[in-house]
């Protein structure tokens, strides 16, 4: 090909791409336009790239979707901000598009455009389309339109102002559903664009028109638009119109909008300060606690703990204690295990006169619960509740429960009691936690459970951290070591990984005299998968030693392994003798 065809190539190799019947080709040729672009230059990118994908009807959602995600970032290749206008023909074509994901983009990649236009393309070329696809005749582009006004209102003259607020308007009382939903969705994000003086009487009466609405997936997302319009208010004038508009909703006859104010609600308390709190929203929350749909009172179970502390205790006492008391009997497991996950940060809130009434014995029902996750979301939450309360009283009222726990049948249960026993040792001290909980960690390194067993040797890695290497030598070294002559190889496997784990913490002398006299000892051990765990727990004991050590007791039980008729220990030993070799070179 001659050098006065070529700047001709890639757009030809680009439309023959574009009309393959290959989808995976087509698509290639999409998420190439930007080394396109590059070699057609900026203005042959403006004059004959763009125009072609205007006109490229591709039916395929897939590559429609990525070429709304690569225009989005076109600026560059179009030769800068003044030029960026000639994007948007493509977009709108995309924009009325019937495949939601496609269109999501389109509007995505548009406001990223809008956003670097300046303003006088904004108000030639995007206001423009922004109302072509607000008055779109078909329902897609008025869907779109409503993602597009918060970025063409601030740069809009008074009059198109006007008259954007006005379409607005129109999209929130649209015939389809669907636009309605996109004009409730995008209203808080276009209200932060609107003067002050609009946002009161235009806007607030856009948001009323959504909050009457037939639908309830309308009205569910305008209660996400009470939270972002609240904040825009102010107070006196989010009580007057904001507030009468959540209680209603907080009755809603649609268990989905009262599921959603269940969630916003704590956001809106922000919104309209405390007094209001107190008068209107408390009981409005109250009521959701006590809803007849199980959803709704597990969103608002989750926010228990944030409701009270912008309560005064004895609010919290008065009104919510008395529902958290009924949730924690409630019939549906998944309203106690969201109250389960939360409950425990009432402590602080409450105090500890009234943790100790009140909280405690919801506590012990709840860690008395049948459904497993109910328990779990209460221990792993139990530190918060011993700030307020004192090592005393916890071990006194919760440490039965832990214990029964500890062997509950539910294997992640106990790992939960598990992971919470080194916090539970530094704050029991260490008397206590030998007469109680000593026994247990032993009796998890026979657990049938795999995982149960390894984070039972790495519990006790933690013990001896915390109790330090003289504890550890008189409680924990001993009944490990008897272990390692258990019939069962999977248990001794166990007391390996245990004893690699102590080493570091025990120290050089307590190794060579406790701990590597075993491990020599298990290299004689029938199974293959003890010999090379064997192996590998020498290795890692070489930096712990003395050189001596290694050369005179590790190396030759090394060098016997190597010999091994199994494959693997071989490898492993191997391995080991290499790392000896590579500490005495350095040395």
């Amino acid at each position: 090909m001659s050098m006065v065809d070529e700047p001709l190539y890639p757009i030809a190799v680009l439309i023959d791409e574009l009309k393959n019947e290959d989808i995976q080709l087509r698509l290639n040729s999409i998420r190439r336009l930007s080394t396109i672009a590059r070699a057609l230059g900026e203005e042959r990118t403006r004059k004959e790239l763009i125009p072609f994908l205007s006109e490229n009807n591709d039916d395929d959602d897939e590559v429609l979707l990525a070429m709304a995600e690569e225009l989005g970032v076109f600026i560059p290749y179009v030769g800068g901000e003044e030029h960026a206008h000639v994007l948007l023909p493509p977009l709108e074509t995309l924009c009325t598009v019937e495949e939601t994901c496609v269109r999501d983009k389109a509007v995505e990649s548009l406001c990223r455009i809008g956003s670097q236009m300046r303003e006088s393309d904004l108000v030639d070329s995007f206001i423009p389309l922004v109302k072509r696809l607000a008055a779109g005749e078909w329902f897609t582009a008025r869907v779109s339109a409503c993602g597009l006004f918060h970025i063409a209102y601030p740069s809009a003259p008074d009059m198109l102002k006007t008259e954007l607020r006005s379409m607005y308007s129109q999209l929130c009382q649209d015939d389809m559903p669907m636009v309605r939903r996109a004009a409730a969705t995008n209203l808080g994000k276009f209200a932060a664009t609107v003067e002050a003086a609009h946002l009161k009487s235009d806007i607030m009466s856009m948001f009323e028109d959504l909050t009457q609405d037939d639908q309830d997936s309308v009205r569910l997302l305008a209660v996400e638009g009470c939270a972002a319009l609240g904040k825009l208010l102010e107070p006196q004038d989010c009580v007057g119109h904001v507030l009468p508009v959540i209680v209603n909703f907080s009755q809603d006859k649609s268990w989905r909008v009262r599921y959603m104010v269940a969630n916003q609600l704590y956001e809106l308390c922000e919104a309209v300060g405390p007094e209001p709190t107190r008068t209107d929203l408390v009981p409005a929350y109250v009521r959701l606690l006590r809803d007849n749909e199980a959803e709704v009172r597990i969103a608002a179970a989750g926010k228990v703990t944030k409701f009270c502390r912008i309560l005064d205790p004895e609010l919290a006492i008065q009104h919510i204690l008395p529902c958290v008391k009924e949730l924690s009997s409630d019939s549906s497991q998944h309203v106690r295990s969201a109250l389960a996950s939360v409950i425990m940060g009432m402590a602080p809130v409450l105090g500890k006169d009234a943790t100790i009434e009140q909280l405690l014995p919801i506590f012990l029902s709840l860690l008395k619960d049948e459904f497993p996750d109910v328990r779990l979301n209460i221990i792993s939450k139990l530190d918060q509740v011993n700030q307020v309360i004192g090592i005393d009283l916890l071990s006194q009222s919760l440490l039965p429960a832990i214990v029964e726990l500890a062997e509950d049948r539910h294997w992640r249960v106990r790992l939960a009691i598990i992971e919470y026993i080194p916090l539970l040792a530094s704050q029991l001290g260490v008397g206590f936690f030998d007469d109680k909980l000593g026994a247990l960690c032993m009796q998890w390194l026979q657990d049938k459970v795999y995982s149960i067993r390894e984070a039972a040797a790495n519990n006790l890695k933690r013990l001896a951290e915390e109790f330090g290497p003289e504890w550890a030598m008189q409680h924990i070294v001993p009944q490990v070591l008897d272990m390692v002559t258990n019939p069962h190889y999977l248990y001794r496997m166990t007391v390996l990984q245990a004893i690699s784990l102590l080493a570091p913490v025990m120290g050089s002398e307590i190794t060579c005299s406790k701990l590597l006299p075993v491990i020599v000892n298990a290299t004689k051990d029938r199974v293959p998968n003890i010999k090379f765990n064997v192996a590998k727990v020498l290795q890692s004991m070489i930096p712990i030693v003395d050189q001596s050590v290694a050369e005179k007791t590790i190396r030759p039980s090394l060098v016997e392994l190597s010999e091994d008729p199994d494959v693997d220990v071989r490898f492993f030993a191997n391995q080991a003798l290499q790392s000896i070799d590579h500490v005495m070179m350095s040395a």
